[in-house]
């Protein structure tokens, strides 16, 4: 079992910075395989930072140059910083990791945090 706590979600105006975090815990063999998705009011849940499988960051045209994706495997947290915010980052954003067995691949999430932003 993977257990995942993010936090740091508020509202904030446009153009203000935040940074969310998320706490990662349980059977996990590396960090790399936590992303971070959203899920804007009547959007699906979209993908918005992962580490590729050479372990480098990547990102949707809809946040690339604004948005970073980091880790710190001491502490076992993947962080999201948000700069430059603009309404349409208004979503519930959440932490994932998969975990891949022989029998595929298994989806965690988290409870999510929510950001607004306000024009």
């Amino acid at each position: 079992q993977v257990q995942l706590v993010e936090s740091g979600g508020k509202l904030v105006h446009a153009g203000d910075s935040l940074r969310l975090s998320c706490a990662v815990s349980g059977s996990i063999v590396s960090l790399s395989a936590t992303s971070w998705y959203r899920q804007g009011p009547g959007n699906q849940r979209e993908l918005v930072a992962k580490f590729t499988s050479r372990d480098m960051p990547d990102y949707p045209d809809s946040v690339k140059g604004r948005f970073t994706i980091s880790r710190d495997g001491y502490k076992n947290m993947v962080y999201l910083e948000m700069n430059n915010l603009k309404p349409e980052d208004k979503a519930v954003y959440y932490c994932n990791h998969a975990r891949y067995s022989l029998s595929g691949r298994t989806d965690y999430w988290g409870q999510g945090t929510r950001v607004t932003v306000s024009s």
